[in-house]
């Protein structure tokens, strides 16, 4: 059987690469892993957690970025209750909007975290509730 090996990669619509890598950087801690230059402006970054865990791509595209305004197509994992707790508390400090803790599917999530175009990011524990 041929074998999948998780994402390589999500890649999200933006309507400014500029002010929405600054939220990115300053939300999650992500850095430049690539940069997208067209016609010498930059129109897209490949942002990588400093575990090299995860890779997410911004690409300039303001119409498809308000479209998904509203949305929350991105959960990115988080390993256990006790380090969710720890991003609760990281987003107070950055005074960034979030739900409280809450029992999900699976796991327990934070979301409610509105990136500069109003698409949601949640964040899931790994760890299934007991």
């Amino acid at each position: 059987m041929t074998v999948l090996g998780g994402f390589h990669h999500v890649k999200l619509p933006v309507s400014s690469v500029h002010k929405s890598l600054e939220w990115y950087r300053r939300v999650f801690g992500l850095e430049v892993a690539i940069e997208f230059v067209e016609d010498g402006v930059l129109r897209g970054v490949a942002l990588r957690d400093a575990g090299h865990t995860l890779m997410l791509a911004l690409r300039e595209d303001p119409p498809r970025a308000a479209g998904l305004a509203g949305l929350d197509p991105l959960a990115l994992g988080v390993p256990t209750v006790r380090e969710l707790r720890g991003w609760s508390d990281r987003l107070d400090v950055l005074g960034v909007e979030h739900t409280e803790l809450t029992e999900g599917s699976v796991g327990w999530l934070i979301g409610g975290i509105l990136d500069p175009d109003g698409i949601e990011i949640r964040l899931y524990t790994h760890e299934e509730r007991s």
